[in-house]
């Protein structure tokens, strides 16, 4: 059973007055279904590039969120969202430039095969947007995905989030595993990773399930997090298009820069996706998200139906979006995310090497999985060990939570100003937590 980093009432007596108060008035406000991280929430009242600061000012690196992607509250993002939200803040039905300026800029990104954008206000609704389309064009209705992958929170892509829970998964879905590198070793992972897919869409003919889409997130982090070897997902892809599906790229995790080596996490593995889903860091904490297509698929989309969203692509997120842009390019973002990642990388597997507990470093840029097991060659996940590490390296305020189906990777992803200073300052309370927690001292 994973152990999820969260709150659970009751739980602790360490939660000071004010803290509690909030704990009780939110429970009373918003209800049950939310959650909190830690066992002892933190109460953050403001941030500033990896740093968020609780309200006694005592600062915390935060490893974990990737949503602010060129830092929390960037003073040009700020600006930008403070000047257009002050001057106008409509929607697409009417004329505008700033929307058109952020569509070119942003298109200008991807591969010339993927000239169309259509915006969102979520990465949930970037990813039913996807599947609408899918299915509009391929006319099938069937989806691949990862056996604990997450895309969203609507009703249809909750559908194909194996990780909100097995039994919302749609009749029309199939889970295939994960392409992990590191069970499987001494396997060629992309023809393992295809051979699944293929067994997946012979499932759907033998039920009468026509493919619509194998949808992937291209760093696999609710998974665990595989980035390698780099090309893996071809076969795949190939298969699926082959049985008449699209492959729908959700780039909500991997995407603006954060792999390091380059923009998007599909170009990682040399293909051009049907469908490109965006999300979370594109406005860098500013609800704006949206699909990058095909002009061709889109064509087909139009004719069947018409799309619109009253908030999505609207005046202040394409001001916003764009200053996350010129951020990206200006100071140099991706690139420190593939300096600063290779540099926290090589220092974890220095740890891994004094300590038995991980097993495996992975991932590319500033996406890192640290996967803990109980027994280098079992590979058993210390799922237990993982969340103690998360609680360890809290109180060493420094912000990190785990991932995969037994909750025994930790999931690094911090935001891409993250420098090899922060990255020794974590390094340093990541060394003294295992030593904790291995009983040394």
């Amino acid at each position: 059973m994973a152990v999820l980093n969260q709150y659970y009432t009751g739980d602790s007596d360490q939660i000071g007055a004010a803290e509690k108060a909030l704990i009780e008035r939110r429970e009373a406000l918003l209800g049950p279904a939310y959650r909190l991280f830690y066992a002892e929430p933190i109460h953050f009242v403001r941030g500033e590039g990896a740093w968020l600061f609780d309200a006694d000012g005592v600062a915390y690196l935060d490893a974990y969120n990737n949503v602010p992607c060129v830092g929390h509250c960037h003073p040009r993002v700020v600006e930008a969202l403070s000047r257009q939200a002050a001057r106008l803040n409509t929607h697409t039905r009417y004329l505008d430039e700033t929307v058109l300026a952020y569509a070119e800029r942003l298109i200008g990104t991807f591969p010339p095969e993927l000239a169309n954008v259509m915006f969102t206000c979520t990465g949930s609704e970037a990813n039913d947007l996807a599947l609408r389309v899918a299915r509009a064009v391929t006319g099938g209705k069937g989806v691949i995905v990862t056996a604990n992958a997450y895309h969203g929170v609507s009703s249809a892509v909750a559908e194909c989030s194996p990780s909100l829970g097995e039994h919302i998964l749609g009749d029309h879905v199939r889970t295939i595993a994960a392409p992990d590198a590191y069970c499987n070793p001494n396997e060629d992972t992309g023809a393992i990773f295809a051979r699944a897919v293929d067994s997946a869409l012979a499932e759907m003919k033998a039920s009468g399930i026509a493919p619509a889409a194998l949808l992937v997130d291209t760093i696999f982090a609710s998974d665990g997090i595989f980035a390698e070897p780099a090309g893996f997902l071809g076969p795949a892809v190939d298969a699926v298009r082959k049985a008449g599906g699209l492959f729908i790229a959700d780039e909500v995790q991997p995407g603006f820069g954060r792999t390091g080596s380059h923009m998007w996490g599909f170009e990682r593995h040399g293909l051009v996706p049907d469908l490109v889903t965006l999300g979370k860091p594109m406005g860098n904490g500013h609800p704006v998200a949206g699909m990058v297509a095909r002009p061709e698929l889109l064509a087909e989309f139009g004719k069947r139906t018409r799309y619109f969203n009253t908030f999505s692509g609207n005046t202040v997120s394409s001001a916003v979006g764009l200053a996350v842009l010129d951020v990206i390019r200006d100071e140099n973002i991706r690139e420190n995310a593939g300096t600063t990642g290779a540099y926290l990388m090589a220092g974890l597997r220095n740890l891994a090497a004094a300590h038995p507990l991980i097993g495996d470093v992975r991932g590319a840029g500033l996406y890192i999985g640290v996967e803990l097991v109980l027994d280098a060659a079992s590979k058993q996940p210390a799922s237990d060990e993982a969340a103690a590490l998360v609680a360890a390296m809290k109180q060493r305020r420094v912000l990190i939570s785990p991932a995969g189906p037994n909750a025994n990777v930790l999931k690094i992803r911090p935001p891409l100003v993250f420098s090899k200073d922060n990255a020794d300052t974590f390094l340093a309370a990541m060394g003294e937590a295992l030593v904790e927690l291995e009983g040394g001292s």
